[in-house]
């Protein structure tokens, strides 16, 4: 009897336990509860009070705007250009080669100097030319003098032919005999032209106008007429000629303002397309299609007249092929790319954005040929696009920033009311009942 009643006193005892331990847990578990959603009402006063929220980042509903670049759409003449690798080819290189044999006693230029055409650049031994010269002289005057004296010959015998003192053969052989003499003058006469001419080949002289290489050969050293070496290498390089390639699909392009007469403007650039080496003129297009590239064969010619094209030098060419005349034109940093395609962020009359879709047409380096979509005038964001969304508002470059007073958040001048009078209606607070929950305040040690 007294196993029993201190069994059901400890089964009493073990019951009362039980129920402080679940009350406790519950009161933990509710307690957890309500400081989550007390953090959770904290943090999203706090993330709608900071300028880093997405009102502050100049979404909808936000106090803050965001300062943005702008540009207006304009019209202007935007060219229409084909950009090709091309590569610096003079239009002339030549080996000089001598047209007589002999030995170097002069060498009058300096390697890497600008020469003119015709200028001496070498000097081959003159003494055997100008004895060579004068004995085919020479022999031109002896002859001569022969000539002279059959000539005056035949006259006599002619008229002594008149007066029957002579046989007529005679005349007729000493006019075979003038006509011999003669052959022996000209014969004579191409001598001493050869002669004067090897003595001029005595020099050798710059068949182009341009800058000579290094010097093959020195001074002293027998060279022979025509020898594959040469004497050094002339290149042209004032005019000089740009080789480049052109898409078969764009070759119409060119032929047809070509085929009107008109002169297409070429440009060649530096390897950053940013400085323009020499202006110049297209000048021809191959009559074939490379079937192994697809390209045809182009070249445009330069005056670089102050040398700044180097033979076989890579260039950016740049080819204008016409002109489009007020097209509306946008700054390049201002299209962005979306699911629908090419847009900008157009500014609307309240200062917010709106997305407009655009249809682009030409573009060069900073600009962009707008064919549907905006018009001139139109206000469009250059800078700070990334931070926008749909009806955002903006802040222009010039605006007068927002003030704030004294404590305020840079966004309470929005939605400020509307907290006072939940507070004033005993609404806002923290779900849960706990601390501040009347009053819509944060909970305790929130800022």
């Amino acid at each position: 009897m007294q196993r029993n009643s201190a069994t059901m006193h400890a089964a009493r005892a073990f019951t009362r336990a039980s129920g402080k331990v679940r009350l406790v847990s519950l009161m933990v578990v509710l307690l957890v509860i309500a400081g989550l959603a007390g953090l959770a009402w904290y943090l999203g006063q706090r993330n709608s009070n900071s300028p880093r929220g997405m009102g502050g980042m100049g979404f909808p509903g936000g106090g803050f705007s965001t300062t943005v670049g702008v540009a207006e759409t304009s019209t202007q003449d935007i060219p229409v250009v084909l950009e090709a690798l091309g590569t610096v080819t003079p239009i002339a290189t030549v080996t000089v080669r001598p047209q007589v044999s002999g030995v170097i006693t002069e060498i009058r230029f300096t390697e890497g100097q600008l020469v003119s055409k015709g200028q001496v650049l070498a000097v081959i031994d003159r003494r055997p030319f100008q004895m060579a010269l004068a004995q085919a002289e020479g022999a031109l005057q002896r002859d001569e003098a022969q000539l002279q004296n059959a000539r005056l010959q035949l006259e006599r015998f002619r008229t002594l032919l008149g007066q029957d003192s002579i046989a007529e053969q005679e005349v007729d052989a000493q006019a075979a005999t003038v006509k011999q003499l003669e052959g022996t003058v000209a014969a004579d006469r191409a001598a001493v032209g050869s002669a004067r001419l090897n003595l001029d080949f005595s020099e050798v002289k710059s068949p182009v106008a341009g800058r000579v290489g290094l010097r093959v050969i020195d001074i002293g050293n027998y060279i022979g007429a025509g020898d594959a070496s040469g004497i050094v290498v002339v290149t042209q390089i004032a005019p000089t000629d740009v080789a480049f390639t052109v898409p078969q699909d764009r070759a119409n392009e060119i032929f047809e303002p070509v085929g009107r007469g008109e002169k297409l403007a070429a440009a060649a650039l530096d390897r950053t397309r940013t400085s323009t080496l020499a202006q110049g003129q297209f000048l021809t297009l191959d009559n074939v299609v490379n079937t192994d590239t697809g390209t045809v064969r182009a070249k445009a010619r330069f005056q670089n007249a102050e040398n700044t094209l180097f033979p076989s030098q890579f260039v950016n060419l740049r080819l204008t092929l016409r002109t489009i005349r007020d097209a509306v034109v946008v700054p390049a940093a201002a299209v962005r790319n979306g699911s629908n395609g090419d847009f900008v962020w157009l500014i609307q009359a309240d200062k917010t954005v709106t997305q407009r879709n655009i249809k682009r047409g030409q573009v060069t380096t900073d600009k962009v040929q707008v064919l549907e979509g905006l018009k001139p005038g139109d206000q469009i964001v250059t800078e700070g696009g990334d931070r926008l969304k749909e009806g955002a508002q903006v802040t222009l470059p010039g605006d007068k920033p927002r003030q704030f007073t004294p404590g305020q958040r840079p966004n309470q001048g929005q939605g400020q009311g509307e907290r006072r009078r939940r507070r004033n209606n005993g609404e806002g607070g923290p779900p849960g009942g706990g601390p501040g929950g009347g009053a819509g305040g944060p909970p305790p040690g929130a800022p």
